[in-house]
């Protein structure tokens, strides 16, 4: 998969949670290019999302969330997963 088709899933994703109003995704892939365990195929991204509701709830619990979301992304398509709430 490109990463322009990853981002369109992804966005698509965490955007038809109503309790997430805005999603800004960046591949940070190249900042692990030479990385021993780099793997082709695999993106680095960074998640800002914007979410009062889950801004409120503790990391742990928003962070679960939105793995569960993306949790085909997740096994297939993404190598490392960093999430900003905004």
């Amino acid at each position: 998969m490109k990463i322009n088709e990853l981002i369109k899933i992804i966005e698509k994703k965490i955007l038809s949670q109503d309790c997430i109003s805005k999603v800004k995704i960046e591949d940070k892939s190249f900042l692990h290019k030479n990385h021993q365990s780099n793997e082709t195929g695999k993106f680095h991204i960074l998640l800002s999302i914007e979410s009062a509701e889950l801004k409120e709830k503790n990391k742990l619990y928003s962070t679960r969330f939105i793995y569960k979301i993306l949790d085909n992304e997740l096994k297939n398509n993404i190598h490392s997963l960093q999430i900003k709430l905004l």
